[in-house]
């Protein structure tokens, strides 16, 4: 019997989990964990490859205790277009074979919408955690992703109002429209105490907890334009003589590094990338973050500790509501400032969002464990 009173079923659901690139393994972390420890849902794993780097993917499944993955498609690097139909063709092949009752995926990855296309055309039901997301930019392939994923998902689960509201501005009904929380705080909340009793992270980058600053890069619009890389990293290495900056590579953003700039790395404390628990204890001692990842904007708000986002616009506008983070955008001068602001006076103090409490995938699955499903 489900948690949530549905009908009495001779087997559990089968589920296919999609995940691709690094911010959806923390995505299905905490699901699948709920999953192996219910009776009524059969979880399977699918890792298309997306993310291939080892530190990026497979550090992960340590991390976060994840099982290995069922099956891998292998998808690797490439265009949208690529990545996007090679999944598709794949992942289609996979479903025919498995004959899932759903499939979940999470996020904006190109994965997330070659899975969903795959198995709305074959009739399985798609469930989408991190749905109504919307930036207002279009020029974003994750924005494009985003759109088309929620207009064709059979549940749609946001993780704050601002969600709502945007699939209800579309058009979607709202018994599709599931408010329940963010399954990346889940995991955040299951692997913080991990996180900080780690000893060995801040020693070798030569920083001290609470005087340090953390700086991730990887959109294509700061990265792919060499006048703006070139002019961004100028104005950290200047805040860098100030407070130390942090900066793990994002493997994309190295090869711009290389591409764009000639290979001049930044004169900032570079890392190589870091596990889930060790980047996670480098964000909770750090003074401040600056970021032009959704997810962190997210995971910052929870640690209480200040963002400045490097982007002229949030699909997650709770965090500037309710959190830590502030909107610096990427021109120089405006982020030296917003930069120096929060080490003068401290930056905002959030608090967490609703339903940013750790329960988020247990939501989820008492809602789709409840569906009609029938007793087949």
């Amino acid at each position: 019997m489900s948690r949530s009173g549905g009908k009495q079923r001779s087997r559990p659901l089968r589920s296919l989990v999609v995940a691709g690139a690094r911010p959806n393994f923390m995505k299905v972390a905490p699901l699948l964990r709920r999953m192996h420890a219910r009776e009524d849902f059969e979880p399977i794993l699918v890792h298309t490859g997306q993310h291939y780097d080892a530190v990026m993917s497979d550090g992960f499944f340590r991390d976060l205790g994840i099982p290995e993955p069922e099956f891998n498609l292998g998808v690797g690097s490439g265009s949208h277009a690529e990545q996007t139909g090679q999944v598709l063709i794949k992942i289609e092949q996979l479903i025919l074979r498995q004959a899932p009752d759903l499939i979940l995926v999470v996020g904006d990855v190109n994965s997330t919408l070659a899975a969903t296309l795959a198995a709305v055309k074959l009739n399985v039901p798609v469930a989408h955690v991190e749905a109504g997301l919307r930036s207002g930019d279009r020029q974003m392939p994750e924005e494009i992703n985003r759109i088309m994923t929620d207009s064709v998902s059979t549940w749609l689960f946001v993780t704050e109002e601002a969600g709502r509201i945007n699939l209800l501005n579309e058009g979607v009904p709202e018994s599709k429209i599931h408010f329940v929380g963010n399954v990346m705080i889940d995991t955040l909340l299951d692997h913080l105490e991990r996180a900080r009793s780690l000893d060995n992270i801040l020693e070798p980058l030569q920083v001290t907890p609470g005087a340090y600053a953390v700086l991730t890069l990887h959109r294509p619009s700061n990265v792919d334009d060499p006048d703006r890389l070139k002019a961004l990293f100028a104005a950290l290495e200047e805040l860098h003589q100030e407070v130390p900056i942090v900066f793990p590579i994002h493997p994309r953003t190295q090869a711009a590094i290389e591409t764009q700039l000639g290979g001049a790395s930044p004169k900032l404390q570079l890392s190589p990338p870091l596990g889930y628990l060790e980047f996670l204890r480098l964000m909770a001692d750090a003074r401040l973050v600056l970021t032009d990842s959704g997810g962190i904007q997210e995971e910052t708000t929870v640690l209480g500790v200040p963002c400045l986002t490097l982007r002229e616009n949030t699909e997650r506008p709770v965090t500037l509501e309710e959190g830590t983070n502030t909107m610096a955008g990427s021109n120089p001068e405006v982020v030296k400032q917003c930069f120096r602001d929060v080490i003068a006076h401290g930056g905002k103090q959030g608090k967490a969002p609703p339903l940013w409490d750790g329960r988020a995938a247990d939501r989820i699955l008492d809602i789709l464990a409840g569906q009609p499903w029938g007793a087949s």
